[in-house]
């Protein structure tokens, strides 16, 4: 059984960074999608980012230019560096793992940001 466990969020001002942590123990094939969505009240499930097993990645374009996301194969953990946050960057932040025969999720960490 895959088991998704995040860390790193909470409270930070506008303008500032936060780092996300997540991951994955059980059985994982070793060629995977790892990466973040993101979801705040009243709206739907949003992409963030996403990184493959080779490193190739893909960025909402909220995100694009102030999140990095990498990852740790060997550690199967995924990492999202978030800098320059917005108000608007506040939601519950969801850790996503695609394999070949299924899709994880974790159960999320909250990422607040004042004004």
């Amino acid at each position: 059984q895959v088991q998704l466990v995040e860390s790193g969020g909470g409270l930070a001002q506008a303008g500032g960074s936060l780092r996300l942590s997540c991951q994955a123990s059980g059985s994982i094939f070793s060629a995977n999608v790892m990466g973040w969505y993101r979801q705040a009240p009243g709206k739907e499930r949003e992409l963030v980012a996403t990184i493959t097993t080779f490193g190739g990645t893909i960025y909402a374009t909220s995100a694009r230019g102030r999140f990095t996301i990498s990852r740790d194969n060997a550690k199967n953990t995924v990492y999202l560096q978030m800098n320059s946050l917005k108000p608007e960057d506040a939601a519950g932040y969801y850790c996503y793992l695609e394999t070949a025969d299924n899709d994880y999720w974790g159960q999320g960490t909250q990422v607040t940001v004042s004004s």
